[in-house]
């Protein structure tokens, strides 16, 4: 495989262009056709191509994936009309594209979206958004800067019942609330994802370029994480993501924070570790993280060891208040009322396709060019709270953040809101 340094062409002509350039593209009027290229074409990319396959008046332009297995799945997706590309750069350098969805690996979502905003396009990014603090501001940055639409992953926001059950909270109906849970929970087999050792990557796979920005690594199994059973297991090591907290945390902490008008945590506590699983994974197994906002405590839990939670569920969201509970899931959300209370029981299933409608949302938003319901910023938000989560546990430290100048008090802490960037992978904006 050639070197991202090496490489001749256009793309090295395009890369400089992109650093210095805009295409500033043209806003399509409400019944023209977008144009629209997807990056990352794992499990989550291909549920991406398939949303966005179902829109009105979108055209698949083309696919990108270092991985030949996966392009080629999605390519015979589009029954071959999308034409298969190795390099993402092509894309980018491609003028008639008004769109790209990122569903790499976490830690290609920052690089990408920049560089795509830079070079005219709007962008559909998978969350995370990032992998570090310093990261996600240079995003909303560049997305304000170019006057870009772009929408993160956070689809639960486009739920019909997620919406309802935000409308409750912010109605006054459950009275004061001063805590509100949220969960993963689960039983896995103790040797979890296993102990591959370390080895050649498969021909059919680019792994500089799937590496990226993060540090040069041997290729191990785990860490590329193709697992036809699951979703990648990339996310269970600290180069390209941040564990459970990252990747399902900013579905429950982001509806809380939607829920509760947008506020973000002044102060975070984080405990846990590998207290059950024997495999290779760096983030915990177990983990508990505490965070204080203004007016209420909020509390993150996961743990892989014991299955056994509130309402028989596996994740999920509690709030609770002086007059009554409401639990909320991508399913249901059920009102439980306090002893003495005056509030009526309920139990409201979802009615809509919280993903379909996320991507009809997105795709609005590029037409009106007004900011989508999980615009850059918001998911920024978001994202930087599961990450302050994981600061909070790698640093050992109580963490103090002030959210409106984006710092932490304890210096000893803030090393982990940025980190260095592989050559020739710097963000600039």
């Amino acid at each position: 495989m050639d070197n991202p340094n090496d490489r001749r062409g256009f793309l090295k002509s395009a890369s400089a262009a992109f650093t210095t350039s805009l295409f500033t593209g043209a806003v399509k009027g409400a019944n023209e056709r977008v144009r629209i290229s997807h990056i990352g074409m794992g499990r989550m990319g291909r549920g991406n191509l398939g949303y966005s396959m179902k829109q009105d008046n979108v055209e698949i332009v083309s696919v990108c994936d270092v991985y030949q297995p996966h392009l080629d799945q999605a390519v015979k997706m589009t029954e071959g009309k999308a034409k298969g590309i190795r390099d993402f750069r092509e894309i980018l350098a491609d003028k008639s594209i008004d769109i790209v969805a990122i569903s790499t690996p976490d830690h290609w979502h920052a690089y990408m979206t920049v560089e795509a905003c830079k070079a005219g396009k709007d962008v559909y990014v998978e969350k995370p958004i990032c992998v570090t603090m310093d990261e996600g501001q240079k995003m909303v940055q560049a997305a304000r800067k170019y006057k870009r639409v772009v929408q993160a992953g956070t689809m639960q926001r486009s739920g019909v019942h997620f919406q309802k059950a935000a409308e409750i909270v912010q109605s006054g109906d459950l009275g004061k609330i001063c805590f509100v849970r949220t969960w993963n929970y689960g039983n896995m087999q103790q040797e979890g994802i296993g102990n591959p050792p370390d080895g050649d990557p498969p021909s059919e796979l680019d792994w500089d370029m799937w590496l990226g920005p993060a540090p040069m690594r041997a290729f191990n199994k785990n860490r590329f994480g193709v697992d036809p059973k699951a979703f990648s297991h990339f996310r269970w090591f600290w180069d390209y993501a941040g564990g459970m907290m990252t990747d399902w945390g900013i579905h429950l902490l982001d509806i809380v924070q939607m829920a509760m008008k947008e506020a973000m945590p002044t102060a975070i506590t984080a405990v846990g570790g590998k207290y059950w699983l024997t495999d290779n994974r760096d983030t915990p197994d177990t983990l508990q993280v505490s965070y204080e906002y203004p007016g209420f405590v909020c509390t993150y839990e996961n743990r892989n060891s014991n299955g056994q939670s509130m309402f028989d569920k596996g994740y999920g969201i509690l709030f609770h208040g002086t007059k009554g509970t409401l639990f909320v899931d991508r399913s249901i959300y059920r009102l439980v009322p306090e002893r003495g209370s005056t509030l009526e029981a309920t139990e409201v299933k979802s009615s809509n396709n919280a993903n379909l409608a996320h991507w009809a949302n997105f795709l609005d938003c590029v037409k009106t060019r007004k900011n989508p319901v999980s615009d850059i910023e918001v998911c920024n938000r978001s994202t930087a709270t599961c990450l302050l989560g994981n600061i909070a546990l790698r640093s050992r430290l109580r963490i103090d953040f002030d959210p409106q100048n984006w710092t932490i008090a304890q210096k000893e802490a803030r090393r982990y809101m940025s980190r260095p960037e592989r050559k020739p992978w710097r963000i600039v904006v």
